[in-house]
């Protein structure tokens, strides 16, 4: 096969969204529940979280432009990032269904803590918790890249992290 032809497979492929998704589902992930407080919280099961920079202290994560998050975080100074642990299966479900209550209903049955500085929905018994400035926003094709400075940072737990793998919760 010539190049030209292995460059149009490539390309075929790249256009079949389930392709491309179980590609990008070999890398495993940890598994975050991103929250915004105020007198409507709201909380997003997500997996695109990763650290940027330790001077500054920055953190990123990945929103779909389409999500309710995405409208909440560009009306919000502040974000949480709570890393969740093995054990948290049913609560990583929980904010990634669309059928979940909104508000303050939302974290009804969920349990939960203010963020020390800025009074986000932390998840209890997580691995880690971010509280974050909005720093930057990046618009990165069907998704925006928010950029946090984090203004605290405090590790919980020593236990298994919960993980994203090929489409599945796994610890």
């Amino acid at each position: 096969m010539a190049a030209s032809d292995d460059e149009a497979v490539a390309a075929t492929l790249l256009d079949d969204r389930r392709h491309l998704r179980r590609a990008f589902g070999a890398f495993a992930t940890g598994v975050t529940v991103v929250t915004i407080g105020g007198g409507n919280p709201h909380g997003m099961t997500a997996n695109s979280f990763t650290t940027v920079s330790l001077d500054p202290p920055l953190a990123l994560v990945c929103v779909d432009r389409l999500a309710v998050t995405h409208a909440r975080l560009e009306m919000s100074a502040v974000f949480g990032v709570s890393v969740l642990a093995a054990g948290h299966e049913k609560v990583a479900r929980y904010f990634a269904d669309g059928d979940r209550p909104t508000g303050p209903a939302q974290f009804a049955d969920v349990d939960w803590e203010p963020g020390q500085r800025t009074g986000v929905p932390m998840i209890s018994g997580a691995l880690a918790w971010f509280e974050c400035e909005v720093w930057r926003q990046y618009h990165g094709g069907d998704h925006s890249i928010f950029v946090g400075r984090v203004l605290t940072a405090e590790r919980r737990g020593d236990d298994e992290g919960l993980l994203f793998h090929y489409g599945e919760l796994r610890s």
